[in-house]
């Protein structure tokens, strides 16, 4: 493979990821805060069709960015709401939220099927961006790119390096103590939810105005199950996130790769690798029951009902 080819393999590799990172990213933050909201796929969705929109009716991706986080912020909405003021069932409130996204998304998006698309501008740094191989690798990315690495470090910096992250952690292992020593387990876990539907919202911005600038329906196509994965899969720790993101991209994009290069595997099969991988990994992940059990927030899709 000559240096041009494996550039366009890692760019790609870049731009099948960053949607990943981003869900995951909202995704460990609101389960660490002990909400398991299985409506990643909805609120990715609609982040999708809702950006796409608004970029092309105003001309600017960039307000196309801020409508797809507010819209998977205000899916994320009647979820919170249920779950935590009704202590409705989180799994079961999850997957209709998933089932909503993806219907209501159809009805909104249905008039722009079609349409071309404004997409996110790659920034371009005088010197750096010019420098072969390494600029447009590293140099040359549009701003979600670096704003999901650097959504990643605060993250972890939050988690696990301030007080706020210290309450978010005791709100997701132990939320009677949490609430003995006078926080609001609620308002927590509202803040979490709320900035989880922010960034899946993010991720699915990204698709239609990065990735592939265009609305398809479903364009999401599972990557809210395998961000969801990818929350497991990394033990709830950013660092690991990260990795797994760019991990599950790369078996994305191998399978156009090894379509490339004519090599005789149907195609449903290169198609169905993410899928495969995470199966795998999760598979992996429930041998290690005692691991795994260890990591997990421990009043992870628990109730909360205050006693006073």
């Amino acid at each position: 493979m000559d240096q041009s080819a494996l550039l366009a393999v890692l760019l790609t590799i870049v731009t099948a990821s960053t949607p990943l990172l981003l869900a995951a990213l909202g995704e460990l933050v609101t389960e660490r805060a002990g909400v398991l909201n299985l409506g990643v796929e909805g609120m990715m969705v609609m982040g999708a069709v809702a950006g796409f929109a608004v970029a092309l009716t105003t001309g600017s991706p960039y307000l196309g960015i801020v409508a797809a986080a507010a819209a998977g912020a205000l899916l994320a909405v009647p979820f919170g709401f249920l779950t935590l003021n009704l202590v409705a069932n989180q799994v079961a409130t999850g997957l209709a939220l998933t089932l909503l996204g993806l219907g209501l998304s159809g009805l909104i998006g249905e008039r722009f099927v079609g349409q071309p698309g404004v997409r996110l501008a790659k920034l371009h740094i005088p010197g750096l961006s010019d420098i072969p191989f390494v600029g447009p690798l590293f140099f040359g990315q549009d701003i979600l790119v670096y704003l999901s690495i650097v959504l990643a470090v605060l993250v972890s910096w939050v988690v696990f390096r301030t007080r706020a992250g210290l309450i978010l952690r005791a709100v997701g292992d132990n939320h009677a103590s949490a609430h003995a020593l006078g926080y609001s387990v609620v308002r927590v876990r509202w803040m979490a939810v709320l900035f989880g539907g922010a960034l899946a919202g993010l991720g699915g911005g990204y698709l239609s105005l990065a990735y592939t600038p265009q609305w398809i329906e479903n364009m999401t196509a599972g990557r809210g199950w395998i961000a969801l994965a990818l929350v497991v899969f990394s033990s709830w720790l950013p660092s690991r996130l990260v990795i797994g993101a760019y991990l599950f991209g790369a078996v994305t994009i191998l399978g156009f790769f090894v379509q490339g290069l004519g090599v005789g595997v149907p195609a449903q099969l290169l198609s169905s690798l993410p899928y495969i991988v995470t199966i795998a990994a999760l598979v992996v992940i429930s041998t290690r029951r005692g691991k795994a059990r260890a990591d997990t927030p421990a009043c992870l899709g628990q109730p909360f009902v205050p006693d006073r």
